[in-house]
């Protein structure tokens, strides 16, 4: 644009707009009507201004263009899931992510007539095996493949390592000699009720764990490259500027190891915000999770289901939420426009808050030991359950709004004949070397006494 267009009209400087505020708030303080805080602290302001930044803010990567719409699938009967995801190419999805169960899933018959050089195949193994992967990177041909192990992310998730420290390290070594890659589960910490400092503090803290492994072994870092899976909350434009403040946090820490400094990011909707009673409102939720996962530049992005909580998976709901992806990329112009958060003051100066805030977090862990040891003393599962707890108590008191549940609820709503699945939190009483991070919904409470009192 040319600044000759605006020559006529004076600028106005962030302290003149604040003093224009001011007085037209007739002698109210600014502070406490207009700046709020979030619960990672941060004070949102009712304006932001160029002279909020020091310097130009910098181009973001990757561009918002190149994101490709996923379909996860569960492999339970491989016949089935070969046919799911062939059909769910054939509708619109570009890249498939196979979660496996087992060692004994056929791969063969699971790729059948897949072409993974024009589909990119993504694999969450829910076990290890140096062997199945290898398995893998033959029949893939050379093609590169993502494969999502993560030891670190299975002992928080479950109390326990898939066999001990050391094998499971052994392995993830081998694993990660083959595929050049390894990841890192970031969702289990939101969907627990991780805030967005923690989320962020949390992934850069749970890399380097893998980091440190490989700094001194024949692994070279700069070929690897790192996956985040990453779940995105309801807070649109703190959920874009989390994105790119995670890509910032890597980069500087991939280049303190003389690692490759880009990474790949995997994103899905928050289970946390979902709810069973007026769920047709979990659509417009996932919706707006999705712009936000596009806007902050996320690589991949496989939608859910807006009743994946409570039923199986089934034909009708897996449409829709993949149809909501087609909807943004091909009628919403979300495929054209390569950076288009870049340079909005607001988004900016949240990237670099959410960015200084992880980085202080990050170095506190490390400080203290690291992140393995403060998930071995119950640390990083206390500070979760705080957040979470706070997080509870807003909701309770219609703070933090989920309409259909604590706002405008439909008495008539009947779901216990609905349910295909539990949507709650399954205690199953076992021994854990640590207290797992334990995912819980914010709705679960109201939802199951209204459930009981159902007629």
């Amino acid at each position: 644009m040319n600044n000759w267009l605006f020559n006529e009209f004076e600028s106005v400087s962030a302290k003149q707009w604040k003093q224009k505020i001011q007085f037209d708030l007739k002698g109210a303080d600014y502070n406490d009507t207009l700046v709020w805080k979030t619960n990672e602290d941060i004070s949102v302001k009712p304006f932001y201004h160029a002279d909020d930044f020091k310097e130009q803010p910098k181009v973001s990567n990757p561009k918002s263009t190149g994101w490709n719409i996923s379909q996860s699938i569960f492999v339970a009967d491989v016949k089935k899931s070969n046919q799911k995801a062939i059909d769910a190419i054939e509708r619109g999805a570009e890249s498939i992510k196979f979660i496996i169960p087992s060692e004994t899933i056929l791969i063969n018959d699971l790729l059948e007539n897949i072409n993974p050089e024009s589909t990119p195949l993504y694999f969450e193994l829910q076990f290890l095996s140096e062997t199945f992967v290898k398995q893998l990177i033959t029949i893939s041909s050379g093609t590169r493949i993502r494969i999502h192990t993560d030891i670190i992310g299975n002992l928080a998730k479950s109390g326990n390592w898939y066999h001990n420290l050391k094998d499971d390290f052994s392995k993830f070594k081998a694993i990660v000699t083959n595929t050049k890659s390894f990841s890192i589960d970031v969702s289990l910490y939101q969907n627990a009720g991780a805030n967005i400092v923690q989320q962020l503090a949390y992934a850069l803290a749970h890399a380097n764990e893998y980091l440190n492994y490989f700094e001194n072994s024949e692994e070279t870092l700069p070929t690897l490259e790192v996956n985040f899976r990453v779940s995105i909350g309801t807070n649109y434009f703190f959920e874009i500027a989390k994105l790119r403040a995670l890509r910032m946090l890597w980069d500087t820490l991939a280049t303190a190891y003389n690692a490759n400094p880009n990474c790949y990011i995997l994103a899905t909707p928050t289970k946390r915000n979902k709810t069973l009673y007026d769920y047709n409102t979990n659509m417009l939720r996932t919706t707006t999770e999705c712009m936000s996962a596009i806007l902050g530049g996320a690589n991949s992005i496989y939608n859910l289901p807006y009743d994946a909580i409570y039923h199986k998976d089934n034909e009708f709901g897996e449409r829709i939420a993949r149809n909501q992806l087609l909807v943004l990329k091909h009628e919403s112009y979300f495929n054209v426009v390569n950076n288009p958060s870049d340079g909005a003051y607001y988004i900016e100066s949240l990237t670099n808050q959410l960015t200084e805030k992880a980085l202080d977090l990050f170095k506190d862990i490390e400080k203290n030991g690291g992140f393995l040891k403060q998930l071995k003393d119950g640390t990083i599962q206390r500070k979760i359950k705080e957040s979470a707890i706070k997080e509870d108590i807003q909701f309770h008191a219609g703070e933090e709004i989920l309409l259909g549940t604590n706002k405008h609820p439909n008495a008539e709503n009947k779901m216990k004949q609905e349910l295909d699945l539990y949507p709650f939190v399954k205690i199953n009483q076992r021994k854990t070397l640590i207290e797992p991070i334990i995912e819980k919904r914010l709705a679960e409470k109201t939802e199951k006494e209204r459930l009981k009192n159902e007629d």
